[in-house]
């Protein structure tokens, strides 16, 4: 869900996580923007979509719904193992939430893009959210 102009209280807080794992570039606004950071490090190079999320303890399912056009974005960078697609996500109260973007999964990570809990992956199969052990989420 677009959900207008560019967060920039998230961004400012993005940048020292960013940094963290990299030197980080800012890219520059636009309608065709797809990402906001890049994260330059050894290995991954991170693309990274900042976004202001008003319910960020919604399930994985509910967060992949409501931000399918920023992932199906993140989506077209082309990618293999040194690049990868993340969405990071802010509440009003300062609480961040990180995913990776795989073309068929969103899967949770945490600030340094470590694989948190097997089991919170949303795998799309035929645009069909799935949980990873097969089964649709109900």
């Amino acid at each position: 869900m677009t959900r207008g102009p560019r967060p920039h209280r998230a961004l400012a807080e993005a940048i020292p996580i960013a940094k963290a794992r990299g030197i980080v570039q800012m890219a520059l606004g636009g309608p065709e923007r797809v990402f906001d950071i890049a994260i330059v490090s050894k290995v991954p190079v991170t693309f990274a979509r900042v976004m202001f999320a008003p319910e960020i303890l919604a399930t994985t399912r509910q967060l992949a719904d409501d931000f399918k056009e920023e992932i199906a974005q993140l989506r077209i960078i082309a990618r293999d193992a040194a690049i990868t697609a993340e969405l990071w996500l802010r509440s009003k109260h300062g609480t961040w939430r990180f995913f990776l973007v795989t073309p068929s999964a969103l899967v949770e990570i945490d600030r340094g893009g470590n694989r948190l809990v097997p089991g919170q992956t949303v795998a799309y199969v035929t645009g069909t959210p799935v949980s990873e052990g097969g089964v649709s989420p109900s």
